[in-house]
């Protein structure tokens, strides 16, 4: 075993786990996690929650009764996702204090469905916090078009926001914009700035994936030679416009108000291709001031095996600008790569929603109580 965990936290990098169950909750591994290997943060999305209720490790007695009370399937599915958020947020309470609300924090994603609808998404949002009702909940909102009006509007009611689904380095900056004119909104009403936090969830392996595949359709030596590299260079080249937008004139007057940050959230962090390291999404992404949500395999990767050796992002974007260009002269469009991972991360996770609609719908026709 290395100490990398502990040293990751050192750099400035909390640890997130991106995972949730209620199984997790009530063996007391999360509590674990959070005592023994740095953790200080929770991040779910449909795709977790799909997992974690249909595998029934819990939940028969929430289901049960919510059976019995006869609920919508939707009304099942949300008392379920909010109960396990809550009981994290509280095991988590104890970071969140001790960090002055920068951490202890445990995100829950609106419906998916209603990641092209605006006022759907601010609606849906305002609900979630206030059913979960801890303070120490981030709402996710994805980053698409109609969600970037959503995140301002949401902040600007003084609601925290982790923001999902980044995949562009144009996309990014839109969604820093959006994130401090929310802060303005909220500073004009008079909110408490100190209060409201925020995360932008950059997904890194996806890149690659998508342009690794491209890259070996190609199939040459000069094509081979850019694998697995725009994954990285396009999140450090992100953690670049993080640090030039949070030091501009506009955010100094919005820092002098008592607002924080948006930290840049490293999310897709689990390698996908056994040829790369298990942990070349945490070692090559260490910086101050980030977030890495990682899967339990590559925290566990990362205990055993991490090579942290302090800040891997600094000088690095010349290289990075170096790693996307050599990308688009082999024909690869990085603006088609980015826009077709969006397309297909809302896809995804509209899917798994729907496949847990159907899987506690099953579950609440099985668990009905009898007529009579």
């Amino acid at each position: 075993m290395t100490d990398a965990l502990k040293r990751l936290s050192e750099e400035g990098v909390a640890i997130w786990l991106d995972d949730l169950s209620r199984q997790r909750i009530t063996s007391g591994n999360l509590a674990e996690l959070i005592d023994q290997q740095h953790v200080v943060g929770v991040t779910t999305n449909p795709t977790i929650f799909q997992k974690a209720i249909s595998s029934g490790d819990g939940y028969e007695q929430q289901l049960t009764d919510l059976a019995a009370r006869k609920v919508t399937v939707e009304e099942a599915v949300r008392m379920i996702t909010t109960a396990d958020v809550r009981d994290a947020a509280d095991i988590l309470r104890p970071v969140f204090d001790a960090t002055d609300g920068q951490d202890g924090r445990v995100s829950i994603e609106v419906d998916p469905r209603l990641a092209h609808n605006t006022r759907a998404t601010v609606a849906e949002a305002k609900q979630l916090a206030w059913l979960v009702d801890r303070p120490n909940t981030l709402i996710k909102i994805p980053a698409t078009k109609a969600g970037l009006p959503a995140i301002t509007e949401v902040i600007g009611r003084g609601i925290s926001v982790n923001v999902t689904l980044i995949f562009s380095l144009e996309r990014y900056r839109e969604v820093m914009d959006a994130y401090l004119s929310g802060l303005e909104k909220a500073k004009a009403k008079g909110l408490d700035l100190s209060k409201i936090r925020s995360v932008a969830s950059f997904f890194v392996s996806r890149v690659d994936t998508e342009i690794d595949k491209r890259i070996d359709a190609l199939g040459t030596d000069e094509a081979k030679a850019a694998r697995g590299k725009a994954g990285v260079a396009n999140a450090r080249l992100a953690y670049e416009a993080y640090e030039e937008v949070f030091s501009s004139d506009r955010w100094s007057a919005l820092e002098n108000a008592g607002a924080n940050k948006q930290r840049p959230l490293w999310a897709s962090t689990g390698v996908k291709d056994k040829a790369y390291k298990a942990t070349l999404y945490v070692d090559d992404l260490v910086a101050p001031n980030t977030v890495n949500t990682m899967p339990e395999a590559t925290l566990q990767a990362t205990e055993e095996s991490g090579s942290i050796t302090g800040n891997t992002i600094a000088g690095t974007y010349q290289q990075a600008r170096a790693d996307l260009d050599a990308v688009e002269r082999l024909g690869i469009s990085y603006d088609d790569v980015v826009q077709l991972l969006e397309d297909e991360g809302v896809e995804k996770f509209e899917a798994s929603w729907n496949d847990l609609l159907k899987s506690t719908e099953a579950e609440l026709e099985r668990l009905a109580p009898s007529e009579g």
